[in-house]
Formats: structure tokens, C-alpha cells, sequence
């Protein structure tokens, strides 16, 4: 199984406390590798938010290639950092040859584009890269966005944190959003790309379960968009649905639930919106789910979402203080952060009900 958790705090805050999280989940998950989005960056990244980010590990051929593909398009580097990965052979840990988070400038004739335009710039060279890099197996392009990092390795989440420094409270990697998950793709093929959370355009999402659709979900996926790639994990489908129903659709979220989760016919009968909710079965029935799921996402926006299947077979509950709102698989994570919260408060997400942070860390449950 996996175990997966998401803390989005007023605050930045360091890995630290989502490594604690997970290490108080041990029991849940098989310490095959460990994945973190980092989202509403500080410390090092605090001064180039705008400027789009660059999450990657590779070897130094990777790199070259990669370089000159970025100098051609026209991109320009602005921040390097550059992490310090303790070199200790007793670690559990494959790591990669370099790491690489960059911030670029855009090339000088987008500088002044709309924002779709910079949008759609940044996902085709993140595509090209990943293809790039694809050829010789030379690297792994995980996220090339504005105030977004990506790690993603495989190995024990103890001596991964431990390899990165990420288990110190001090660590100049800060965020504001952290979404985790420690486990790697063990139904199949280790892959990298495979390790939760995944990212796109500004979409998050990682997920504890299983998906019996995944054919179904991935067949038609691959005619709505050359961005929907890979399908290493079934869990990538909720990502692509939630992009595709919010980004291209221009639906509310609200509806991602009714997509992925859709009522039974007779329950849409006894609703007054059910000629809108049998428009949304019929015309998405391909992106209906099936399975034992729990997912959280974070939405471009800021907000944080967190959704059960019809089945509710996986854990989840919420909890929070007056700093930060926190998900997470099971309650002793939650323990192990917020030990003075009241518990009382916990939210435990039911089959039919879609839980949304927003901004201001407010938590808002809207029943389907």
C-alpha cells in the first residue's frame, strides 16, 4: 500500500515534518522510494517565483543535452541550486549522477505573452525534455514550472531525507504546500516517473489505491491531449481527469467528483440538477474510476483537495491548528506533527464528499 500526506501551512516550512509524517507511517508502506511535490516556495527559491523551475535528475550527458536543448528555445538561466547529496555507500538509496533545480528566464519573445501562451510554452519543453532525455536513458524531467520542485528517488524515505538533508529544520528548502508519498511503483516496473505525487500545469496529485479503469481511463486520455503521457501508475489518470475537467473543460472542481465517482442513476433522479449530472456521466463515462482510492490534489490556485471512491477502502483524515491544514493516510502522521490539536476536529472524507482548502486555510466540505 501507499501512505501519502500534504501539509499546506501559512508559513513555508521545511521536508522535515513530512518525512516525521511518514516515519510515524511506516507500518503502511514498503520503503521502496520516496516523492515530494513542493509547492509556494521560500528560503532558496524565495526570490525567482516567477521565474519557471526546473526539476530533474539525470547524468552529465543528460545534462549537456539538456543545456543546449534549453539555450536553443531561448531560455535563459537565472537561479542554480544545487543540492548537497551525502555520498555515504551505506545509504539506501539509487541515486541519480546530478540533480538539477533550476530557475530559467523565458526567451525574450514570450517575456511579454499571455500567460496561456507561457503556459503552454513551459509544458511543450518539459515534454521535449522528458523525450530528450528519454532517447539515452540520460535523465528524468520531473516539473518545469513557476515556484514548483519536484524530488523524486527510490530507496528507504529514512536514508533519502537523510542523503538530501531533508530531515534538517534548517534546510533552505522551504514551501509553503508539501505533498509526499513514500512508496514506489511496486505493482510493476520501478520506474521514477511512476512515484507519486504527479505534476502538470500547475496541477498536483497523488493518490492511495487502485484504479480498475486504468485501460479505460488511459485509452481515452491519449485522444484528449499529447501532455497526457507515460501511465506509469494508474493514479496518473485522476491527474489527467482533473486537468482535463478544471484546465480544458472550465468546470468547476466541484464536478471532478462527479466525474470520477458519478451517483447512481437513481440518486441523480431525486436531484434537481440531474439533467446536469446525466450530461456529465454520459459524456465522461471514460474517466469514471473504479477501485479502492483515496486522492489529494493541489489546484493552481493554491487550494488543496482531498476525495474518497464510492467504496472507501482507503484512510484518510484531516487535521489542523491555527498554522497549517494536514492530510495524511493515518492518524498517528497527523500525531506526529500536531500533537496539540484537537482531535475532535479530525475530518475523516466520506464516499461522497469532496473536502477543499482554500487560501486562507479554510476547510470546506461539499457533499456530492
Amino acid at each position: 500500500m501507499c501512505r501519502i500526506a500534504a501539509i499546506k501551512s501559512k508559513e513555508p516550512i521545511p521536508p522535515a515534518p513530512i518525512l516525521r509524517m511518514m516515519a510515524a507511517m511506516q507500518k503502511g508502506h514498503d520503503n521502496s522510494g520516496f516523492a515530494m511535490v513542493m509547492q509556494d516556495l521560500d528560503g532558496a527559491f524565495a526570490a525567482h517565483k516567477m521565474h519557471p523551475l526546473l526539476s530533474m535528475a539525470c547524468t552529465p550527458a543528460g545534462l549537456e543535452r539538456a543545456e543546449r536543448m534549453m539555450t536553443r528555445l531561448g531560455f535563459g538561466l537565472e537561479f542554480d541550486w544545487q543540492p548537497e547529496v551525502d555520498p555515504s555507500s551505506g545509504l539506501d538509496i539509487q541515486r541519480m549522477p546530478l540533480y538539477v533545480f533550476r530557475n530559467y528566464r523565458y526567451p525574450d519573445e514570450y517575456r511579454n505573452r499571455p500567460i496561456d501562451e507561457q503556459k503552454k510554452l513551459l509544458v511543450e519543453t518539459q515534454l521535449s525534455l522528458r523525450h530528450l532525455l528519454a532517447e539515452g536513458g540520460e535523465g528524468y524531467v520531473y516539473s518545469f514550472w513557476p515556484d514548483v520542485l519536484t524530488l523524486k528517488e527510490i530507496g528507504d524515505p529514512r536514508d533519502i531525507g537523510s542523503a538530501f538533508g531533508l530531515w534538517h529544520e534548517d534546510h533552505p528548502l522551504r514551501a509553503r504546500v508539501i505533498s509526499a508519498q513514500c512508496r514506489q511503483n511496486t505493482n510493476y516496473q520501478i520506474v521514477r516517473y511512476a512515484a507519486h505525487p504527479f505534476f502538470l500545469e500547475g496541477y498536483t496529485l497523488m493518490g492511495n489505491g487502485e484504479n480498475t479503469f486504468f485501460q479505460k481511463n488511459r485509452d481515452f486520455q491519449q485522444t484528449l491531449s499529447t501532455a497526457y503521457i507515460g501511465f506509469e501508475s494508474d493514479t496518473q489518470c485522476f491527474l489527467y481527469t482533473l486537468h482535463y475537467v478544471v484546465e480544458t473543460l472550465g468546470w468547476p472542481v466541484e464536478y471532478y467528483k462527479h466525474v470520477i465517482t458519478p451517483l447512481p442513476f437513481e440518486e441523480m433522479a431525486l436531484r434537481p440538477d440531474s439533467p446536469v449530472l446525466y450530461e456529465i456521466r454520459q459524456s465522461c463515462q471514460n474517466l469514471e474510476i473504479n477501485g479502492p482510492n483515496t486522492v489529494v490534489f493541489i489546484l493552481p490556485d493554491g487550494r488543496m483537495g482531498i476525495a474518497c471512491d464510492a467504496k472507501k477502502l482507503r484512510p484518510m483524515v484531516i487535521g489542523r491548528d491555527g498554522g497549517m491544514v494536514v492530510a495524511a493516510s493515518e492518524v498517528c502522521g497527523l500525531n506526529r506533527i500536531l500533537p496539540a490539536r484537537n482531535s475532535d476536529e479530525d475530518i475523516y472524507p466520506g464516499e461522497r464528499e469532496l473536502v477543499m482548502v482554500s487560501e486562507d486555510l479554510e476547510v470546506q466540505r461539499w457533499r456530492q
